[in-house]
């Protein structure tokens, strides 16, 4: 297919009345002018945004958790009560709602995620039985499969990432009631791994990587021989963990390690361009310098980090140091990649008590500087060719409404900061996944069933 645009924002910037020519999911060429035949764009394209954070079944929670007394909640006490509410979810309802997550993801201009997937077992921690058409499965895969369904159905790209999750504090502290579903050993582990990658054969646009779950779940040995297992498999899978998001992680990890746990993880991991730390929340400047110099990615998660209270990523001097980074929506409290961005900017606009804090040098916009940047760090962060349009790349794309846009600050050099800064409703219009519209007019095809199976399962769930 062909598609024209009057206004696109291509690899070197802003380009106008340009087509592109796209085949099997992928851009083969990119030329000036209307090409005879083309679709015409609604509005400015850009690229695809990469969720590299997700936690499919707390989009149900959300809402769920905030009811508290005399400020004293935190992330631990929401913690409690999220586990009380996984504890009632089968796998069907797993299917359920990433699905409907899936979906509003894409109409928010999402085009991919980063799914770090620990809700592995039946209600009461025991194993599934094989009840798959994959060949030799242990049953280990069960809810990882649903969550490729999800994908699948929904149309957005999936980068799998199976969480490794065996102690519920440092020092290989038993793991309590309510991490019971999330529970592997190694071997265990391995071989979720595994099956996950013979899925990611059958399902179209994803991959597959690991997750340790964080330096409190998984212990030196186990977090060397679930990347040596997966590196074997395949040696640019990402490896995302949950680092540093609270204080307490922090003063737990020195008591145990003597050591912070960014520190201890570039001391005892071999950090590559394909490791995404999530959160790192509170870091000093040797461990922000060492993300940095590995080229890991600092996986930031805005709207759900103020959410839990859990506090704010220095984004203002990793950038300066030219550290990349990804945004994720983590619990779902939003789905909004245009909130976490402004969220992202904000904050660093609190704490210095200045404006416009994320431009730089080079690009003098904090909106297409935010949106190019943490685009391109989501496509690293999964290993997936997006993140940006050129020739070769997947077409990943977002049409936004010219009918929405030209009521602010439309020129190019103002449009992604009037996006993200100005506007009061989302204006995504069209959405295309690897070549394919799965957004048209703001609407998915299936958006109305699943949303209907979303809130009778919200409704179940209410009444507990």
């Amino acid at each position: 297919m062909k598609l024209y645009a009057d206004n696109i924002l291509l690899q070197g910037g802003w380009a106008e009345q340009q087509t592109l020519t796209i085949e099997n999911g992928i851009i083969t060429a990119i030329e000036a002018g209307f090409v005879e035949g083309a679709e015409v764009a609604k509005g400015a394209v850009i690229p695809g945004m990469v969720n590299c954070h997700s936690h499919a079944f707390q989009r149900a929670f959300a809402g769920f958790s905030e009811q508290g007394s005399e400020g004293q909640d935190s992330f631990w006490t929401w913690r409690k009560i999220m586990y009380q509410f996984l504890a009632q979810l089968t796998e069907h309802d797993a299917k359920v709602i990433a699905k409907q997550l899936y979906i509003e993801m894409l109409k928010m201009g999402y085009t991919r995620v980063a799914e770090f997937h620990y809700l592995h077992h039946e209600i009461d921690g025991s194993c599934y039985e094989n009840t798959s058409n994959l060949a030799n499965s242990s049953g280990l895969s069960t809810m990882a499969e649903s969550i490729f369904k999800a994908a699948s159905e929904s149309g957005i790209g999936l980068t799998m990432l199976p969480v490794l999750y065996q102690y519920s504090g440092f020092g290989a502290q038993a793991a309590n009631d309510g991490q019971k579903r999330f529970i592997n050993s190694t071997e265990q582990f391995n071989q979720l791994v595994t099956e996950c990658f013979v899925l990611s054969e059958q399902y179209a646009n994803t991959n597959v990587g690991i997750a340790p779950h964080s330096l409190r779940a998984v212990d030196k040995q186990s977090l060397t021989e679930a990347v040596q297992h997966v590196r074997a498999l395949d040696a640019k899978a990402p490896i995302h963990i949950h680092i540093s998001e609270q204080q307490k992680e922090v003063d737990d990890c020195l008591a145990h390690y003597g050591k912070r746990p960014v520190q201890w993880l570039l001391d005892n991991a071999s950090l590559d361009q394909h490791w995404c730390l999530i959160h790192a929340t509170h870091i000093n400047e040797d461990e922000r310098k060492g993300i940095i110099a590995t080229k890991a990615i600092a996986g930031i998660c805005p709207t759900t980090e103020a959410n839990l209270g859990d506090g704010i990523f220095p984004t203002t001097e990793f950038l300066a140091e030219q550290g990349t980074f990804a945004i994720g929506s983590d619990s779902h409290i939003s789905v909004n990649p245009i909130e976490e961005l402004r969220w992202l900017e904000y904050a660093q606009r609190l704490i210095k008590q200045q404006r416009a804090i994320l431009a730089n040098n080079e690009q003098a916009s904090v909106g297409q500087n935010l949106w190019q940047r943490a685009a391109q760090g989501g496509a690293q962060s999964t290993n997936a060719n997006t993140g940006l349009l050129a020739v070769g790349m997947q077409a990943d794309l977002v049409v936004l409404d010219g009918r929405k846009t030209q009521l602010f600050a439309h020129d190019n050099k103002h449009l992604l900061d009037s996006v993200i800064f100005a506007s009061q409703q989302s204006p995504v219009c069209d959405v295309m996944v690897n070549g394919r519209w799965v957004i048209r007019d703001t609407s998915h095809k299936q958006e109305l069933e699943s949303a209907d199976d979303f809130s009778q399962l919200l409704a179940r769930l209410s009444k507990h």
